[in-house]
């Protein structure tokens, strides 16, 4: 009779260890001697997450574990995508009551093995509480596979944990999460050192997708999103193509490193190239060609991901049947996203392709483009060849949408990210993703142009006038900025060519300014501001300007005082451009200098403050004087307010204001005057008060229970930290076939009773039942809210898109009150039944992730709070 053999011995965590490293060790060097494909990067995760589970379930099998217990695995080892140097998430899960006895050793153990675990140990009543505190915790949760141990303990988890999720707050919390992530890294996929993991466009954005289509039942990978009709089959071939390029580049990376590395750096960037065996020639360098393959995935999954993520949005949110407003034959306003009305509406004119954006641009009230749109116009690529380009009507088009005096930026980067912008301006493609090898530019090529078009806007937009004051004053002189925004767009579009990209570029926008029949002179000063956009930073930084041989030199060479404000703001706006990090106080005084020494030198008037601020003041100082003031008696008040309030007042009210203070800017008690309104029906109302991070709410919960709507409210503080609001208001209780006479009779109990209320420390008073409109519940708009930091990244702009409402800014406002966030700025746009609020506001809480998310939930759930009874 055979002898059964005996059962091998059980393994030491010496020898799993050994096990462990060298099926580790071979596993990397195997597929970095292999092709750098798609395919071998897929086996690599398999295999690295098979030698984990194997090595997982013999620790196991030799502890004495908790009868019952069961172990998972959780984030991306969940997945089943273990990359080289990830750490490994496991989550042990106990029954109710049950002892903790052998689980440390195990985690010990698993240390001790090598394997750099990320544990938690919890039962299930335990996983879903957690889960419904922490966003974080649920998402990793949502993700959980089997390992060892209890497979009913596994079942009654995942059971328990999904019948606890929330698809719609779900879904908000991981759009936000979202979009702070997105912030964090700049908005761009085009960092020139992106994350690949954590940047737009990079594997989080295509992981955030399946959490969110798999929270709300829509499915668990694109093919079954696509049978749910969520994509089409063309776009899962697409995601399956950049998704396997991310997860290559990102493989490659961690073995190239040796260690848990996301970034590409700089310092890899060369060698992850040559692990592709990508080699350097005499045009690029090996690292070009890898970084151009990541950007182009990059870009492909960020178009995607806003397809799809709109898409689901309409399957959670039920507003796949929201009502359209036509606005032409092509497009429809759906809930503020910009709509096509015919998939092939392109196909069959390819006009409206870049009619699309002039429609956003034009149309108040449209935040963004529809997932429908977004989908046809990435579909309608190819129908933008030569004879697109050529087209008459289509450069007419493209004049139309760079003269809108609104929407610039926003059209801009909206085409770029369609990929309408380079299919347009062939030469603007050559640069799309092209990296620069420089110290102080941090963008790609493409997304440099775009934010000094953007700073460049800003400066013509009396909301960002106190980013850069001087700037915004010359601005103001300027009848058509288009003229400066041409020159953005062309600056640096001739870059990577070899040669001098000034002088190509400079032949390039004659070509432009020639096929679209830009006049002889204004192509003459586009064509001088792009052939001499690095001369006056050169200038001012390396040369002496002292010497009145370099201001009269640089004088003759400027010529006339326009090509000189032009080319000082397009310089601002380009060092502004390279990196936050790049522009200081010295630099722009050196710019400075050097602009009012040359001023002199042309012999123009020297601007000490902007012409039509200083006509304001005095027509300001005149009305004054009618009213029998006395000389002076303004400038108390004007030493302590910024530009920004010359710029955001006419004469008449800074007289009001300079009248009605001079006696009280040292007042501890709120002063409120009003007046009937010089703009339309209803009352002016003017509060100067001590600032405090309430009192914003205060006024507002003033006007909402005294029946007053805001039309429009100016914040502005003080130097001397008092606040000087102006707010324009009407009376729902008159309405709108109120006399002035009307107004008349209220201005005197409004001043006594707003004073009152602001001098109040009590409690905010809760908000009343909200009232909307019968149209609003018509056509009901989704809530935004955004919040990003301003360009100096020490005040934030809060930009809110709601159904109007009663009481809808004092929603807000008790929102901003509740988290201590000061309100320096805030501009009210009522568009019919939609507002659009910016607010500047800085704040302690902000600087916290955490905080932040809490904040836009809370500011989200104040003004979607308004299903109200109907008016």
């Amino acid at each position: 009779m055979a002898r059964r053999p005996l059962p091998a011995a059980p393994l030491s965590v010496a020898d799993l260890r050994v096990r462990f490293r060298d099926g580790k060790d071979a596993l990397i060097g195997h597929f970095l001697a292999s092709r750098a494909t798609t395919i071998a990067a897929t086996q690599l995760l398999r295999g690295l997450t098979k030698l984990v589970d194997v090595t997982l379930q013999t620790l196991w099998e030799q502890r004495r574990m908790p009868a019952g217990a069961a172990l998972a695995g959780v984030g991306g080892y969940g997945r089943g995508e273990l990359f080289p140097y990830s750490d490994v998430d496991v989550l042990v899960i106990l029954p109710e009551g049950a002892p903790t006895d052998g689980v440390g050793d195990f985690i010990t153990a698993c240390w001790d093995v090598g394997l750099e675990i990320g544990s938690s140990v919890r039962s299930v009543r335990e996983c879903v509480a957690e889960a419904q505190r922490d966003v974080t915790v649920q998402t990793a949760l949502l993700e959980t596979r089997p390992i060892a141990g209890a497979r009913k303990t596994f079942n009654a988890f995942q059971r328990a944990t999904h019948a606890a999720l929330d698809p719609v707050a779900f879904l908000r919390a991981k759009t936000l999460e979202m979009q702070q992530r997105h912030t964090k890294y700049e908005n761009t996929p085009y960092s020139l050192e992106p994350n690949c993991k954590e940047s737009p466009g990079g594997l989080r954005d295509l992981q955030m997708l399946v959490w969110v289509a798999r929270a709300a039942g829509l499915g668990r990978a694109w093919s079954e999103m696509a049978a749910g009709g969520l994509l089409t089959p063309f776009e899962v071939s697409q995601l399956n193509k950049h998704e396997g390029t991310l997860k290559l580049i990102r493989a490659r990376l961690h073995a190239v490193a040796q260690r848990r590395e996301d970034r590409l750096v700089f310092d890899l960037q060369t060698a992850v190239a040559e692990s592709f065996g990508y080699q350097a020639t005499r045009a690029q360098r090996s690292s070009e060609v890898l970084m151009h393959r990541y950007y182009w995935a990059a870009k492909a999954v960020a178009q995607l991901n806003q397809i799809l993520l709109l898409n689901i949005e309409e399957r959670v949110l039920e507003s796949e049947a929201t009502p359209m407003r036509p606005i032409n034959a092509r497009f429809f306003d759906r809930a503020g996203m910009l709509e096509v009305a015919d998939d092939g509406v392109y196909a069959e004119n390819p006009h409206a392709i870049l009619e699309t954006f002039l429609i956003f641009q034009q149309t108040p009230g449209i935040q963004g483009l529809s997932a429908r749109t977004l989908r046809a116009l990435y579909n309608a690529r190819n129908l933008m060849g030569a004879s697109f380009r050529n087209d008459p009507i289509n450069r007419e088009l493209f004049m139309d949408i760079l003269r809108q005096p609104t929407g610039t930026t926003h059209a801009f980067r909206l085409m770029n990210q369609t990929s309408v912008l380079g299919r347009y301006l062939w030469v603007f493609r050559r640069i799309v993703g092209r990296m620069q090898h420089d110290l102080f530019h941090v963008y790609t090529v493409d997304q440099h142009i775009l934010m000094v078009l953007r700073n460049v806007r800003r400066f013509f937009i009396p909301e960002h006038a106190h980013e850069y004051p001087f700037c915004s004053q010359l601005a103001s002189q300027w009848d058509e900025p288009w003229l400066l925004y041409v020159a953005a767009l062309f600056h640096d579009v001739a870059k990577g060519r070899g040669g001098d990209h000034s002088e190509l570029g400079a032949a390039e926008v004659r070509r432009f300014c020639r096929d679209h029949e830009v006049s002889r002179a204004d192509t003459a000063l586009i064509e001088f501001l792009v052939r001499q956009h690095l001369t006056m930073s050169r200038i001012a930084q390396k040369e002496d300007l002292s010497d009145p041989d370099v201001i009269g030199a640089f004088a003759r060479l400027v010529g006339t005082e326009q090509r000189l404000v032009a080319l000082y703001l397009l310089t601002v706006a380009d060092i502004r451009g390279t990196s936050p990090r790049v522009w200081n106080a010295w630099k722009g005084k050196l710019l400075e200098d050097l602009f009012r020494l040359t001023l002199r030198a042309l012999g123009g008037s020297r601007p000490n403050l902007d012409a039509d601020i200083e006509s304001r003041k005095q027509e300001a100082r005149q009305l004054l004087a009618l009213h029998s003031a006395l000389p002076g008696t303004e400038e108390p008040l004007w030493k302590t307010l910024e530009v920004s309030y010359f710029a955001r007042h006419d004469a008449a009210d800074i007289a009001w204001h300079a009248r009605t203070l001079w006696r009280h800017l040292a007042t501890p008690v709120p002063v409120v005057s009003a007046r009937l309104s010089s703009v339309g029906d209803g009352l002016q109302v003017l509060v100067f008060s001590p600032d405090r991070p309430d009192l914003f709410a205060r006024i507002c919960g003033y006007f909402n229970s005294a029946g007053f709507s805001i039309q429009d409210a100016k914040i502005h503080t003080t130097r001397a930290g008092f606040a000087l609001d102006t707010f324009q208001v009407v009376s729902a209780q008159l309405g709108p076939g109120a006399t002035p006479s009307d107004y008349r009779g209220l201005i005197s109990l409004v001043e006594t009773q707003a004073a009152i209320a602001l001098a109040s420390d009590g409690p905010l008073p809760e908000p009343g039942r909200s009232r909307v409109s019968r149209r609003v519940r018509s056509f009901p708009i989704v809530p935004r809210i955004s919040l990003a930091p301003d360009e100096r990244a020490q005040r934030w702009l809060l930009s809110v898109s709601a159904s109007d409402r009663s009481g809808l800014l004092y929603a807000i406002a008790r929102v901003l009150a509740r988290h201590r966030i000061n309100l320096q700025l805030a501009k009210i746009s009522t568009l019919g039944e939609r507002v659009e609020d910016t607010f500047l506001v800085d704040g302690p809480e902000l600087q916290q992730s955490r905080a932040q998310i809490q904040i836009e939930s809370e500011l989200l759930d104040a003004v979607a709070d308004g299903a109200g009874t109907p008016a």
